[in-house]
């Protein structure tokens, strides 16, 4: 996640700080040291690894930190642009097109994936049912293909928690560290899918590791059972 202020940074997070903590206190029961936590204040490019860490202790997460950050970003209007050759009266009643609404598939927990006893949440989708049309973020405009899904299970919490509405983008890259939704292979073209929702850790030609926060367990997936992978760039609200 590429943050260049430092102060629209730091203001941001502490809108997400515990009350009855200051902030050192903060970074001190995240785990996160000195030296990183006086970086971060300094320079404002701190690893998603550390925002998470204290977004867990706020009872928050990436994800969320992440969409009060889309919320807060608006495209521009036509309106507030001088047009070369136009009247300022004719100006400023143009707005910008409203942006297409997202989807909000339907999804409900799937059981467990993998070998008996992990205990590796699945959730399905059904992509032929929308449950909802929500508002599309700024950062979203371009993705026709855009969708958002419920979280329906309780095995991201901290990161997620159940009930919570995310947005998800096929046309977003992918890196390690990402929120991801793994679709998982099927026979035959189905609208009811099963899906994993969980941050990816690694990523090669033979497989990718995930990882679910609960209970904390990393697992693979083999290449041959994966259909697609998508990125989730944040709550809806």
């Amino acid at each position: 996640m590429a943050i260049t202020k430092q102060s629209q940074l730091h203001r941001d997070l502490m809108r997400f700080k515990p009350d009855g903590l200051t902030a050192n206190g903060w970074a001190v029961k995240a785990g996160v040291s000195r030296s990183v936590w006086a970086d971060m204040r300094r320079h404002g490019n701190p690893s998603r690894r550390t925002l998470a860490k204290l977004l867990a202790v706020a009872g928050s997460s990436l994800a969320e930190f992440e969409a009060l950050q889309i919320g807060e970003t608006s495209a521009p209007s036509i309106a507030t642009t001088t047009l070369a050759g136009v009247s300022d009266s004719l100006a400023h009643g143009w707005r910008s097109a409203p942006l297409a609404p997202v989807p909000l598939l339907s999804t409900i927990i799937g059981g467990e994936w993998g070998d008996g006893g992990q205990h590796i949440e699945m959730t399905v989708v059904d992509t032929s049912e929308v449950a909802e049309q929500l508002s599309r973020p700024a950062s979203l405009a371009s993705d026709s293909n855009a969708y958002a899904v419920t979280i329906v299970g309780d095995s991201m919490w901290p990161r997620f928690r159940p009930g919570r509405r995310v947005f998800v983008s096929p046309k977003a890259p992918v890196a390690i560290g990402d929120d991801v939704m793994v679709r998982l292979r099927q026979a035959g073209e189905q609208s009811v899918i099963r899906v994993l929702i969980k941050e990816l850790l690694r990523r090669t030609a033979g497989f990718v590791e995930l990882r679910q926060f609960n209970p904390d367990i990393g697992f693979r997936v083999e290449a041959d059972d994966i259909a697609a992978i998508h990125k989730v760039v944040g709550e809806a609200f």
